[in-house]
C-alpha cells in the first residue's frame, strides 16, 4: 500500500490541534500525579476527556505511520493500536475483577456496549453521510448503499467465525482460558492470512497528512511522541475513569453497568468513527467501512481473548471470569447483532434499509429494556440473520474462499 497525501491542514494548525490534545489531557495527568482526589462526576468528565484525547493522538499517528507501514498486516495492527484506550479501560476492570468481585460485570458490559455501538450506530452512520456526501456534495459513490471491496471478505469471514464460537461462551457460564487460546488464535490466523496484502493507494488528510508530508526523520520522530503521549495519557487516565464511571453511577442515581457500558465506549470510539465518517464524505465509504469492520474484528476476538488473562492476573481463578445472568443477556444479544451484521455484509453491500435496520434494532434495546424483551431482540436478530444468509447463500462460497 502507498500512501497519497493530502495536506488540508496546514503545519500551524496541525501543531494547534496536537496542543489542543495534549491540553485537554493534561489536567488528568496532573491530578493522577499529584495524587488528588476528585469527586466522581467531576473525575469522570476529567479522566474521560483525557481517554478521548489519547484516542485523538493515536488516530493521527497510526494514519502517519502508514507512509513508512505497507500492506493489511500494518493496517490491521495499527487499527489495533487505535483502539488500544477501549483495550486499557476493558482490562482495567477485567483486572480488578480478580480480586474484587464486584467489577466482574463491567469488564464485560464494556466489551459488550463497545462491540454494540459499531455495528449499531457506527456502520448506520458511515452509510448516512456516504449516501449524503453522493447526493449533495457529488462525490463517487452509490446513492443507496455502500459496496465494500472484494478483500473485505476477509475481515468479515473472521468475524463470522468468532461470533459462531461466541454462541457457546454463553452456555459456559464464563469467559475461559480455551475462550483465549480460540479467539486470541482466530486474531492471529487473521493477521498471518493478510500478512503482505497490498490494498492500493491510501489518502491521508488533516492532521496525519501533515504529519506524513514531513521529512522522513521529523515524520517518524513525530509518530513516535505521538505514540508515546497517547501511551503516557491511557496510563494515566485508564483506571482512574474506570473507577469514576462507577462511582459517579452511584452519585447520579444510574446504574453503573449502564454507565460503563455506554459512556467509556462512546468515548473511546468516537475519534474512529469520526474518521470512518470523514473517509465517506470524501467518497471513501469502502476504506471508512474498513476501518470500522477492522476494530470490530479486534474488539470481538482480541479484546475478549484478554478479558480471562487479566482476571486471573488481577487474582480471580484460572477458570476463567464468571457470567452472571445479566452479563449473560448482554453478550447473547451482542453475539446476535454481530450474527446479522456478518450476513448483512455477506454480499459486500450495506444498504440505506439495512442500515436503519441495525440501527432500529438497536435503538429498541433503550425503547424496551427489560430482560426478556432483549432476549426477544436477540431471537429477532438471529432470525434475521438466517434468512438474510439463505436469500445471500450464493455469496457464502466466495466468503469461505477468503479464509
Amino acid at each position: 500500500m502507498s500512501a497519497e497525501i493530502e495536506t488540508t491542514v496546514s503545519g500551524r494548525g496541525a501543531a494547534g490541534r496536537i496542543v489542543l490534545a495534549l491540553a485537554v489531557a493534561a489536567p488528568a495527568v496532573i491530578v493522577r500525579l499529584a495524587g488528588v482526589e476528585l469527586a466522581p462526576v467531576a473525575a469522570m468528565v476529567v479522566f474521560g476527556a483525557a481517554v478521548l484525547a489519547s484516542v485523538a493522538l493515536l488516530m493521527w499517528a497510526s494514519e502517519a505511520a502508514r507512509v513508512d507501514i505497507s500492506g493489511s498486516l500494518a493496517l490491521a495492527i495499527l487499527a489495533l493500536v487505535a483502539i488500544l484506550p477501549e483495550y486499557a479501560v476493558d482490562i482495567f476492570f477485567a483486572y480488578t475483577a480478580g480480586h474484587d468481585p464486584a467489577y466482574a460485570a463491567y469488564a464485560t458490559a464494556n466489551m459488550t456496549g463497545a462491540n454494540r455501538l459499531l455495528i449499531g450506530v457506527a456502520w448506520p452512520l458511515l452509510v448516512a453521510f456516504a449516501i449524503f456526501a453522493v447526493r449533495r456534495r457529488r462525490v463517487r459513490g452509490e446513492r443507496d448503499r455502500v459496496t465494500l471491496a472484494p478483500h473485505r471478505r476477509t475481515e468479515i469471514v473472521f468475524l463470522a467465525a468468532a461470533t459462531v464460537y461466541a454462541l457457546v461462551i454463553p452456555l459456559t457460564g464464563r469467559l475461559a482460558w480455551y475462550d483465549t487460546l480460540v479467539l486470541g488464535g482466530l486474531f492471529a490466523a487473521y493477521l498471518w492470512r493478510i500478512r503482505g496484502n497490498e490494498e492500493g493507494v491510501e489518502e491521508l488528510a488533516g492532521v496525519a497528512a501533515t504529519v506524513a508530508a514531513q521529512p522522513a526523520a521529523r515524520r517518524r520522530g513525530l509518530v513516535a511522541a505521538l505514540f508515546v503521549a497517547a501511551g503516557a495519557i491511557i496510563l494515566a487516565a485508564a483506571e482512574p475513569f474506570g473507577d469514576s464511571l462507577v462511582a459517579a453511577g452511584a452519585d447520579l442515581g444510574i446504574d453503573e453497568f449502564l454507565l460503563v457500558q455506554w459512556l467509556a465506549p462512546i468515548a473511546s470510539e468516537a475519534p474512529e468513527v469520526i474518521v470512518a465518517i470523514t473517509f465517506a464524505l470524501h467518497g471513501r465509504a469502502d476504506d471508512g467501512m474498513g476501518a470500522l469492520l477492522a476494530a470490530k474484528l479486534n474488539q470481538w476476538t482480541l479484546l475478549i481473548a484478554c478479558l480471562p488473562i487479566a482476571y486471573y492476573l488481577g487474582g480471580g481463578e484460572f477458570a476463567g471470569l464468571p457470567l452472571d445472568a445479566r452479563q449473560t443477556e448482554e453478550l447473547v444479544l451482542t453475539t446476535a447483532q454481530t450474527l446479522l451484521g456478518v450476513a448483512v455484509l455477506a454480499d459486500l453491500r450495506l444498504t440505506r434499509g439495512e442500515a436503519l435496520l441495525l440501527f432500529g434494532l438497536f435503538a429498541v434495546q433503550f425503547v424496551l429494556p427489560a430482560p426478556n424483551i432483549r432476549y426477544v431482540i436477540a431471537a429477532v436478530y438471529t432470525v434475521l440473520a438466517v434468512a438474510l444468509l439463505i436469500r445471500q447463500r450464493r455469496h457464502v462460497p466466495a466468503l469461505i474462499k477468503s479464509l
